[in-house]
């Protein structure tokens, strides 16, 4: 019976307060589990700490407050609470809380958010938990029936055993007794060694929904005497709407309003959507374009380029010895700039949201990655207090780290309150949902490496030009004004560290922010930084007269997890023997988002410009794994994504405007183009990384060292169809 299902949990069961509301809000998580009174779900079932809820017949519903986005978190965490709850995996199943009963409970969930390969592993630690709580209290309340010393107890696959007795009973007989305890202060959790769910690759949690299309997305939502509504906001970002003509469509079929949303957008509301964009396609509009209008991408790279001379203020992120000054007097030197391009999440389902308000209540349903702050977004549009509000998170049709952002929850809302008593829903256009994304942000860098005579590496200086993702969406984050997420793969220390000693290092950011919004695109950073890092490796190898796994071996001797990962990849792919004939290899590495990761390729070309990418191959330590099965799954979709965006994501701006605004324009890999994919996971333990993201920068560099080895021409600027380079 495992499944998830859409949640249905009963209000009057919380006490919602004003001070509790902002108390909550203003706190981080209290504790992992719930109070002593008995909180029931919508069916009377007990809740047995708020992660658990156990019914009679023995089915267990586990809560989820990270979003499933196709990644697989939904059946990790809930793997992780099962572990330690000694449940029945078999008849578990999962459901979401939503953020308003979160917060009314002083944010007993803890984090809503979802990115940054943080699902797990940053939450790992409170719902194990939660499960060993639930565990806990159920062994109590049978040992209290029988009047027996919990200490004497155990419990396994959802049945309790008195060891001395031979006595069992069964979690659902206990529940109602186990929900009315006090849960204990501390729990303590199993050893890794005794583990018995995790790091199995158990089968996921929603793949039956999604198989028969039974899975409610956002755009699937239906409410009763719901209407439908499309909108277009300034083509131009920073731009403004400055009139429009509604007596144009007014008799249009289907239509109901036009609606202006804040000073930039406009809307139309009809019965169906087609009718809505229909008529928003006939509606007369005047945009008030600003300076922006003026931006291209020839002038955003020059700007950028600019920001390469040396004699720019830079961000220092990572430094050690004078690289200036051994580059200096060096007895070689090399040098190369590379430079990545804006490009789109490009979600299969575009941005929408489901929204209903009165004067007394806002509820919205939504696809999103961070469930509080599409809550916070609803408060602020709606204009009521939290006790008014919620957000029902539904299945998102693809996240990436476009769904953290909350600007189609906002419009909704206040497409809604023109209409109060109505259901809206919203749906962006495809051409809308590619034009108004938030991009990866676009960026240079210049490298300069320097050989002292007997060719060893004595100096490196990297000094990255481009976007902050920070200053754009979270400038509170910033540190003196500097990005440190700028330097993801290149830090000093930390979940994205430099995995190199060299004895000279400069690497810098020069921060330059074009009017095109930054957003956080899956791997961010580490995918430029890898490419730009790991290529030019293979440059300085190169001319260093050394092979590429050597060179990078020397380097990393006071890195062991860098090079462990290395080692294994480079074995996995047949490093030392020679590759068959008419075949390339290409190897990278890099720690993103806590994991050691590294990537080989092996190619092929044909006519110099067409590639065959015959078999990628991952190594990665994400220090545990929690479903074996789900990261090799999420390796080989992180290699879908990442050879995408190598081959065809690029985003170019025209009179301020983004150019690609549908997938004729802006590709996808097809399954033909896919190779085959292995993984190696050497999970060395003691920590938690992150699966779903540092796998997708080394898909890259890989390719492209491979394409030299090939070659001998290095591509230093994607995506490869602006260099006339196609897969085979």
């Amino acid at each position: 019976m495992n499944k998830h299902v859409s949640p249905r949990m009963n209000r009057r069961a919380f006490v919602i307060g004003t001070a509790a509301v902002g108390a909550g809000l203003a706190i981080g998580l209290d504790i992992p589990f719930g109070g002593p009174a008995v909180v029931r779900a919508a069916d009377g079932s007990p809740e047995i700490g708020a992660w658990v809820v156990v019914r009679p017949d023995d089915t267990v519903v586990i809560r989820i407050a990270r979003s499933e986005m196709g990644q697989g978190s939904l059946t990790g965490l809930a793997q992780l609470v099962a572990e330690e709850l000694e449940c029945d995996w078999s008849k578990v199943s999962t459901e979401y809380p939503t953020p308003g009963q979160s917060v009314a409970r002083k944010r007993v969930w803890g984090d809503f958010s979802t990115g940054g390969s943080r699902g797990i592993r940053s939450s790992q630690d409170y719902v194990r938990k939660g499960g060993a709580t639930a565990r806990v209290m159920l062994i109590q309340a049978a040992a209290e029936a029988w009047k027996v010393p919990a200490s004497e107890c155990t419990a396994a696959n959802s049945v309790i055993t008195h060891t001395p007795s031979g006595k069992t009973t069964t979690y659902g007989k206990v529940a109602e007794a186990a929900a009315k305890r006090t849960p204990p202060a501390e729990v303590k959790l199993k050893d890794p060694k005794d583990w018995k769910l995790i790091g199995k690759g158990v089968k996921r949690l929603d793949t039956a929904e999604k198989t028969t299309g039974t899975m409610v997305y956002g755009i699937d939502v239906k409410l009763p005497g719901m209407l439908n509504a499309a909108i277009k906001d300034c083509p131009v970002f920073g731009g403004k709407l400055k009139s429009y003509d509604e007596a144009k469509i007014t008799g249009m079929k289907g239509v109901k309003k036009v609606v202006e949303v804040g000073d930039t957008a406009v809307a139309v509301v009809a019965d169906t959507w087609w009718h809505a964009k229909t008529a928003l396609e006939a509606l007369p509009i005047v945009w008030d374009e600003g300076d922006n209008a003026k931006v291209s991408s020839e002038s955003i790279a020059k700007w950028l380029t600019e920001g390469l001379d040396n004699g720019q203020p830079a961000y220092v992120g990572n430094k050690n010895g004078d690289a200036k000054a051994a580059i200096a007097g060096a007895a070689k030197k090399i040098e190369a700039v590379y430079s990545y391009p804006y490009q789109n999440h490009a979600t299969m389902e575009p941005m929408n949201a489901t929204a209903l308000y009165t004067a007394d209540k806002c509820e919205v349903w939504c696809g999103t990655q961070n469930g509080e702050a599409a809550f916070a977004a609803t408060l602020e549009a709606s204009g009521l207090p939290a006790e008014k509000c919620d957000v029902h998170k539904v299945m998102p049709g693809g996240g990436f780290g476009r769904r953290g952002q909350t600007d189609y929850v906002r419009q909704a809302v206040l497409i809604a309150k023109e209409m109060p008593g109505t259901p809206i829903k919203l749906l962006w256009s495809r051409e809308e949902d590619m034009a108004h994304g938030r991009y990866h942000p676009i960026t240079q860098c210049k490298m300069t490496g320097a050989f002292d005579a007997d060719n060893n590496l004595v100096a490196l200086h990297y000094r990255l030009s481009g976007q902050s993702i920070l200053f754009s969406l979270r400038p509170e984050a910033l540190q003196n004004g500097m990005d440190p997420a700028a330097f993801q793969g290149v830090a000093q220390s930390g979940e994205a560290a430099f995995g190199y000693s060299v004895p000279n290092l400069l690497v810098e950011h020069a921060m330059r922010n074009p009017h095109v919004p930054p957003g956080f695109w899956r791997g961010v950073n580490v995918n430029h930084n890898a490419i730009y890092m790991e290529c030019f490796m293979d440059e300085l190898a190169q001319a260093a007269g050394q092979d590429p796994l050597e060179f990078r071996r020397k380097l990393m001797g006071n890195h062991p997890k860098h090079l462990a990962v290395l080692n294994a990849v480079a074995e996995k792919i047949g490093w030392s023997t020679p590759a068959p004939q008419g075949i390339y290899r290409g190897i990278a590495q890099v720690m993103g988002y806590g994991s050691y990761v590294a990537g080989a390729a092996e190619i092929s070309v044909t006519d110099g410009n067409k590639i065959k990418v015959h078999r990628i191959v991952a190594s990665t330590d994400p220090g545990y794994v929690v479903n074996p099965a789900q990261v090799e799954r999420q390796i080989a979709g992180s290699f879908v994504y990442g050879l995408s965006a190598l081959f065809y994501g690029g985003c170019t701006v025209k009179d301020g405007k983004i150019e690609q605004t549908n997938f004729d324009t802006y590709n996808s890999m097809r399954i033909n183009e896919m190779p085959k994919v292995e993984s190696v996971m050497v999970p060395s333990g003691g920590f938690w990384g992150g699966v779903g993201e540092p796998t997708i920068g080394v898909a890259a560099p890989a390719v492209l060292n491979a394409y030299f080895a090939a070659t001998g021409k290095r591509i230093r600027s994607v995506p490869l169809r602006d260099q006339n380079i196609t897969f085979a």
